[in-house]
């Protein structure tokens, strides 16, 4: 990982003095050689080199340290999620499996960090790997980003060929290997259990839990899932110190963040600053305002499962998970879509529902076919053929879903429709009203 100057932690208050770290503005970082140049790997080194300073479990105690929390979705605790793992067996191998199947409606921001920065992911992931035990790593990227799976297959090359994967990394005696496996282009792999089914060669159908991935993973071997994001920080912990990380951003959900910002904004790409910034911040200042000078409306700050929030709801609120919890939200992904005053809901929560139905694994009868009435009925009211009764039906449904399924793709499928409901039903009880089965 590059290291600039020792910069003290950055407040998200004090967002616009804060240096990149994840993205920094170095040419060509995604080449094994400029990256090594700026002082890549040596996080690595120092992890593999001084052992008593860095043995695996300080490792893992450093990162627990630091507040570090998964980047995916969730939000849960790193440090903790590799403390999960089990002791050492020797006739048992020990897995990681990288999460880079992006494919939530409104994030991006995976595939900036693989195309501009690949090698503070790899670097992650053998640090992760050293602290774990690791046998093998298997980073599994969405199939449909061919151009940054041939660009990362590129440079792990590279990576073999230096001695920095494999055996006898960089010359001592920790071996570890990594494998890019390109996903097939459904979204239920983005969950940890689906994607350990894709990757042993089976449909992706979630896995009831317990057992855990970290007792019984891939192959029925100790497996730990994290996102390419979180894994990347691991670096930035080892080089600065667990207290530096702690001290960006958040109190209780510390440390830089990319926020994918999409929708009526002027400026809508990745960026990268602390957490707990500001969502007016976000959108006025960074993300230059909303597009035309039109108003706000609505957001939904984490990728599209998230509930949406009205934008009388977001004074003060701060992109981490206490404050958004408190708002009505999650942090999710941080990919932000922001929607300006001329935004139908009906038509948001339309293309919504459809994305959830086409992508039910089926496997759960709940969401199979709630997932399906879902669409069939929000799509009715959008074309003028709803009734108020249906919104009942549509909450009911929510209630039927939510929480009796193997996975979480169900209750994904429901929050958008109870909230978007909730925050918006004068709009769609007016298109109700207005439809060809309205009373006289």
């Amino acid at each position: 990982m590059p290291s600039p100057s020792r910069n003290g932690a950055t407040k998200a208050g004090d967002w616009r003095n804060y240096e990149r770290v994840l993205l920094p503005p170095v040419r060509d970082l995604h080449r094994f050689e400029v990256y090594v140049k700026h002082g890549g790997y040596e996080a690595l080194r120092a992890v593999l080199t001084h052992s008593k300073k860095w043995a695996p479990d300080k490792v893992t105690e450093a990162v627990k340290a630091s507040g570090l929390r998964g980047r995916g979705g969730a939000g849960f605790s790193t440090g903790l999620k590799w403390s999960f793992m089990p002791p050492v067996d020797p006739g048992t191998p020990r897995y990681i499996a990288c999460n880079g199947d992006e494919s939530e409606p409104g994030t991006f921001k995976d595939r900036q960090l693989m195309e501009y920065n690949p090698h503070l992911i790899f670097e992650g992931i053998l640090i992760a790997a050293r602290a774990m035990q690791i046998d093998a790593t298997y980073l599994y990227i969405r199939g449909e980003y061919v151009d940054w799976i041939r660009h990362m297959e590129h440079e792990l090359a590279k990576l073999y060929a230096e001695g920095y994967v494999g055996k006898r990394i960089l010359g001592t005696d920790f071996s570890s290997e990594i494998i890019i496996h390109k996903g097939a282009g459904a979204y239920i792999c983005g969950e940890e259990t689906s994607l350990l089914e894709s990757v042993e060669g089976k449909r992706a159908y979630p896995r009831i839990k317990p057992p855990f991935p970290a007792q019984k993973g891939l192959w029925g071997c100790p497996t730990t899932v994290n996102n390419v994001e979180t894994l990347a920080c691991a670096p930035l912990i080892i080089n600065r110190g667990a207290e530096w990380f702690a001290g960006i951003g958040a109190e209780k959900h510390p440390g830089p963040v990319l926020y994918g910002l999409s929708g009526h904004v002027e400026r809508p790409g990745v960026y990268e600053y602390p957490t707990g910034m500001l969502i007016t911040d976000l959108i006025e200042e960074v993300a230059g305002g909303m597009r035309g000078g039109k108003k706000l409306k609505a957001i939904v700050p984490g990728g599209a499962s998230v509930p949406v929030l009205r934008a009388d709801m977001i004074d003060g609120v701060t992109m981490d998970t206490e404050s958004l919890r408190e708002a009505g939200s999650m942090m999710g992904t941080a990919g932000m879509l922001v929607m300006d005053e001329d935004t139908d809901m009906v038509k948001f929560l339309r293309r919504v529902t459809r994305f959830y139905h086409h992508e039910s694994c089926g496997q759960c009868t709940p969401c199979r076919e709630g997932t399906g009435w879902i669409e069939n009925l929000v799509t009715r009211i959008d074309e003028g053929e709803g009734t108020l009764r249906d919104l009942d039906i549509l909450m009911d449904l929510c209630d039927q879903m939510e929480g009796r399924t193997v996975c979480a793709l169900a209750d994904a499928a429901a929050w958008p429709v109870r909230n978007t409901i909730q925050r918006f039903r004068e709009e769609f009880e007016a298109k109700c009203r207005q439809s060809i089965y309205a009373m006289a």
